[in-house]
């Protein structure tokens, strides 16, 4: 007794859309090559030949068997695929850098208060260079009010100023700027060696399973009372 042979419907579906492939591969010599590409509309083509309509929009050569034996990527598909090798890459790039810092870290310090003491030690290089350039910025903002005062006084008599005495009163407003871009330049670098100190503390809990602290506000740098402001540099008699 025979009896009816039951096919799946999506695999017949299947079957009747490869039907037509099968048969032109079917077709052809032994040594001829199919390919098969998608055109701008979408459309799935089957040829002996590439078509020039067919060019950049990639294609994929097809055996005998039906298998692919060679894809070659589209326009639009080789841009996508060095995109993602390019996020790939830096990706890993960042990996590593922070793999070889937390290996440095590690190997740098063996407990959170020997991070506290190079904090400490770092934050006071610059609390005296702040320290010794208050001492200075105050005979030189003195030195500058004397020569502003000078120039002022031969102008109020209506008469000339020297070319020295005026390059004198450059000279002395210069240094004071001098020194208070000193002093500026390490306050804002006791900021950057906090934060720095601070985001090591916490990668090295991190990385030793310690509990990380919840973030609080650092306390704000004590430096000495900023004196007076230098008398601005008068203008010249016209």
């Amino acid at each position: 007794m025979r009896y009816p042979v039951i096919v799946n419907n999506t695999v017949s579906k299947c079957l009747l859309a490869l039907l037509p492939v099968m048969l032109t591969v079917a077709a052809l010599p032994a040594h001829a090559k199919m390919y098969k590409w998608v055109d701008a509309q979408g459309n799935v083509h089957y040829s002996d030949t590439l078509p020039p309509a067919s060019a950049g929009r990639g294609n994929s050569e097809i055996s005998k068997t039906g298998r692919t034996v060679k894809k070659t990527e589209s326009a639009d598909e080789k841009r996508a695929r060095m995109a993602r090798e390019a996020e790939a890459a830096e990706k890993k790039k960042l990996t590593d850098e922070q793999a070889r810092k937390d290996r440095a870290l590690l190997s740098t310090y063996t407990t959170e208060q020997e991070i506290d003491l190079a904090r400490n030690r770092a934050l006071e290089h610059h609390s005296l260079a702040i320290k010794s350039a208050q001492i200075r910025l105050k005979p030189a903002m003195d030195n500058a009010a004397v020569a502003a005062n000078m120039v002022r006084a031969r102008k109020a008599a209506n008469k000339s100023v020297p070319p020295d005495m005026q390059q004198q009163l450059d000279a002395r407003l210069a240094e004071v700027e001098v020194i208070r871009g000193q002093i500026k330049t390490n306050e804002e670098a006791q900021v950057a060696v906090r934060a720095r100190y601070d985001a090591d503390r916490q990668r090295f809990r991190e990385l030793k399973g310690l509990p990380v602290p919840a973030a609080t506000t650092p306390a704000p740098i004590q430096t000495q009372k900023t004196v007076a402001p230098v008398p601005a540099k008068p203008a010249a008699k016209p």
